[in-house]
């Protein structure tokens, strides 16, 4: 019973993991929709920290969805 129990917590995590990722990846999108709109020299300093940050989230999304796969490939 614990063993079904904890598989979906693995799930919830997992698929909390993959909307994170999904999210992230329109935010990177509309980042770069709108540092490509922008003309003012204020403004695209904005957006260039905006898609520092979002990158940098996706980034370690990504190495956290590794490192699950890499940990759920060692427990079987």
């Amino acid at each position: 019973m614990r063993l079904k129990l904890f598989s979906k917590k693995i799930c919830s995590k997992e698929n909390h993991l993959i909307e994170e990722i999904n999210k992230t990846k329109v935010a990177l999108e509309a980042a770069y929709s709108h540092f490509q709109n922008v003309v003012d020299p204020d403004l695209i300093d904005s957006c260039i920290y905006e898609l520092n940050a979002v990158q940098n989230r996706y980034k370690y999304l990504l190495k956290q969805a590794k490192e699950y796969e890499k940990n759920a490939e060692k427990t079987g």
